[in-house]
């Protein structure tokens, strides 16, 4: 009788052993890690760079857009009427800044050169009759006033010829380098505020920057803005991510460009695709909107999970179940 109970129980011993055996060698393997987080889809606050009234809204809260398409009009007539203003004004400061640059006609260099011939008469006249009143004064012929008003005329004519000189100097030379320079920062700012207009009324249309949704229509026609105001809110189509949570145990697990699969309730046999884009450096309480069985108050580390086959169906928020592939041994 006593030796069926020592087979029984050397039985009982190898199938312990195995059964611990078996054990340990699986809780070393990797079973999978299941995560759990939620779709995460920029938006966009899109608004008019420049003020205005609002003259047309052409999309409406859930219609696709394409990258580039027309959503909204302001009013263009204030900033077509600065444009033109811009462009006479640019138009007047290259006008000026030419005729610096280009300098005196040849005409009034001529005229100016007549000038001086008829000052320089002028002054050869005074000249020789102050000296023939010199003599007659020397005689006592004429009166102390007489020369005086002989000396006067001659001084007058004199500087009557040199500013008739000075002027044609004034003119062979051309204008001076500080003129041409200010004409030339003038056109400078003429043509800067030329493009602004340029730019204001290009700003009068609202573009799509990228495929998304019209998530919001904040505004309807008619509306006065100012500059910056939200008219619409646009959920971009790409780039899809799902943020989830690890906690410090596995974190080890969670590598930049590791694949991954993504289970959402409506097609829990069906699984997205994706990669870990980053993991934060940083620690944090885990957020209420998580749905993990592991206590709320553990510290995790951020996930952004780059969804590689996302399509319409994954929204904003939207619960969804993260899994790390199986078999790799735990480090």
């Amino acid at each position: 009788m006593k030796k069926p109970i020592v087979v029984i129980l050397a039985v009982i011993i190898i199938i312990a052993a195995i059964a611990g055996g078996t054990f340990w060698y699986q809780s070393r393997q990797d079973t999978g890690l299941t995560l759990y987080g939620n779709v995460d889809i920029r938006t966009v606050n899109m608004s008019f760079r420049v003020g205005g009234r609002l003259q047309a809204l052409q999309v409406d809260e859930g219609d696709a857009v394409q990258k580039g398409q027309t959503l909204g009009e302001i009013d263009r007539a204030p900033y077509q009427n600065a444009l033109m203003q811009a462009k006479a004004n640019v138009a007047a400061a290259q006008a000026k800044y030419d005729l610096l640059q280009a300098g005196y006609r040849d005409e009034e260099i001529a005229q100016t050169a007549a000038a001086v011939r008829q000052a320089q008469a002028a002054y050869d006249y005074a000249q020789n009759f102050y000296q023939r009143q010199q003599g007659l004064w020397k005689s006592r012929t004429i009166s102390a006033n007489d020369l005086e008003n002989a000396r006067s005329s001659r001084d007058q004519a004199q500087a009557t010829l040199k500013s008739a000189q000075d002027k044609l100097s004034q003119y062979h030379a051309g204008n001076r380098p500080q003129e041409i320079a200010q004409a030339k920062a003038s056109l400078e700012q003429a043509q800067a505020q030329l493009a602004q207009s340029q730019l204001d009324l290009q700003d009068t249309t609202l573009l799509a920057p990228s495929n998304g949704t019209i998530l919001t229509r904040a505004v309807e026609p008619g509306s006065m803005l100012n500059a910056g105001s939200t008219v619409l809110t646009l959920s971009l189509t790409r780039p899809v991510w799902v943020r989830a949570y690890v906690d410090e145990t596995n974190l080890n697990r969670a590598r930049p460009g590791q694949a991954l699969q993504l289970y959402t309730d409506g097609r829990p046999n069906k699984p997205y695709h994706g990669k870990i884009g980053f993991v934060s450096p940083t620690a944090e309480f885990t957020p209420k909107t998580v749905e993990t069985p592991d206590l709320r108050t553990d510290l995790v580390y951020r996930l952004r999970i780059i969804v590689t086959d996302a399509d319409d169906a994954l929204r904003q928020g939207m619960p969804v179940t993260v899994k790390f592939p199986e078999g790799e041994t735990h480090e």
